[in-house]
């Protein structure tokens, strides 16, 4: 999914959406890092991208509580 795209969907949704978001690509992050961990992970890229989703989350949810 593109960023800007991903992007605006966070920011339409609402703090309880997004934390629901968070904890679903906490969940993937270390799933990822699991398979990484016992090399079955195809991409590896994929974890930098979970990672820089959950720092758009954060980010969106930052903005919302201020």
């Amino acid at each position: 999914m593109k960023a800007t795209k991903f992007n605006e969907e966070l920011k339409n949704m609402s703090a309880d959406e997004l934390n629901a978001k968070l904890k679903e690509l906490k969940e993937e992050l270390f799933t990822l890092r699991f398979q990484h961990a016992i090399n079955q992970l195809d991409n590896p890229q994929k974890i930098a991208e979970v990672k820089k989703n959950i720092a758009r989350v954060m980010t969106v949810l930052s903005e919302k509580n201020a």
